[in-house]
């Protein structure tokens, strides 16, 4: 079901991305990283709360041995980014000499990705990678080596497959846009 419409609070939004374009997206990046990492044991940490489906969805596809783990930073309120990042719940896993991936729903202004390289290379990875499944290039405020990206979008408001308004729309299989 895709709604022509939905309100979630007090604003209106319209559909934007199918779930179908998503998993296409989605398959595109785990054949990249399943080709990348072949004959490795990536860690892949993922961002909560706006990554789980996309983190769920695209271990269905990597057909490598790996690990996954979670980290939780907050830095929207409402619409917008706050510009501050503060990390709610750390990284337990060891990760000096191991392959990482940092797993993003979305990177816009780029603050947390930026928080989370410096802090994960301070602990001297072999390497560090970020997968994204939505880039806003024309919002990035930090040069960022992402390396994949499902789909880059422009400035616009999302919400569903994750992304959330005040807490509201994770849920939609679908991605909508503040109209």
């Amino acid at each position: 079901m895709n709604p022509d419409h939905i309100s979630l609070h007090n604003k209106q939004f319209e559909p934007y991305l199918p779930a179908a374009k998503l998993t296409t997206a989605i398959q595109e990046l785990a054949a990249k990283i399943n080709q990348d990492y072949a004959g490795q044991t990536p860690l892949f940490v993922a961002v909560l709360n706006g990554s789980f489906m996309f983190v769920a969805d695209l271990m269905k596809y990597i057909q490598l041995d790996c690990e996954v783990s979670f980290v939780k930073v907050a830095s929207y309120q409402g619409t917008s980014s706050t510009g501050t990042v503060k990390e709610v719940l750390g990284l337990s896993e060891e990760i000096k000499d191991r392959h990482v991936i940092i797993l993003e729903d979305i990177v816009d202004t780029g603050h947390t990705m930026r928080m989370l390289l410096d802090t994960f290379n301070d602990k001297q990875p072999a390497s560090l990678e970020v997968a994204t499944l939505f880039l806003k290039p024309e919002c990035l405020q930090h040069e960022l080596p992402i390396r994949y990206v499902g789909l880059s979008i422009p400035n616009d408001f999302i919400v569903g497959y994750g992304l959330d308004y005040d807490g509201l729309g994770r849920n939609l299989p679908d991605v909508y846009k503040a109209v």
